[in-house]
């Protein structure tokens, strides 16, 4: 993955890689990839859609891969 690539979706694809994501949430690869994408390139700024992250976190469970939800849904500072 790329350095361009946004977190936290980077981090979080990164552990099962995007070929996995993809057929864990039904997605075609290329929205994976706009996951890790800035809004102003068509991407989500680095967030995966709630529906496609609950797939992920069924996945992570089902097959004992570590994670925290945080990873997933990080506060802002701001709230803290």
């Amino acid at each position: 993955m790329s350095e361009k690539h946004l977190e936290p979706a980077k981090s979080i694809v990164a552990k099962i890689g995007v070929p996995k994501c993809a057929e864990v949430t039904g997605k075609h690869v290329t929205r994976v990839y706009r996951w890790m994408a800035p809004r102003e390139k068509g991407g989500t700024g680095g967030v995966i859609p709630y529906e496609d992250a609950a797939k992920l976190i069924d996945y992570f469970k089902a097959n004992e891969i570590a994670f925290s939800h945080e990873e997933f849904f990080p506060v802002s500072e701001a709230i803290q």
